[in-house]
């Protein structure tokens, strides 16, 4: 199983990155899918979720902003961020959970600064 996650990098606030996160070793469209952060100095927390039936959710801090979109032809999930906030500067992590299993990528560096 693998999950590489790619895309992130420095970015002025106001800006946009597209994150993707390139799956392989499991059944990608039967997973919950999600994608996680992780600032300095602080815990991981959630951004986005994808369930397998086709459900999203996302944290209050990015709704609006962010939007969490699967490629189940390329088993690729993505997170397209919009309007990006200092705030959001962080680690993102790429995630699946396959029937209790999960696993996790290696995260990539998105740092939203001027």
């Amino acid at each position: 199983v693998q999950l590489v996650e790619s895309g992130g990098g420095l970015v002025q606030p106001g800006g946009s990155l597209k994150l993707s996160c390139a799956t392989s070793g499991f059944t990608f469209c039967r997973c919950a899918m999600g994608w996680y952060r992780q600032a300095p100095g602080k815990g991981r927390e959630s951004v986005s979720r994808l369930s397998a039936d086709g459900t999203t959710t996302y944290s209050d801090s990015v709704k609006g902003r962010f939007t969490i979109s699967p490629d189940n032809s390329k088993n690729i999930l993505y997170l397209q961020m919009n309007s990006l906030k200092t705030e959001d500067t962080a680690v993102y992590y790429c995630a699946a959970d396959c029937a209790g299993w999960e696993y996790w990528g290696q995260g990539t560096q998105v740092t939203v600064s001027s």
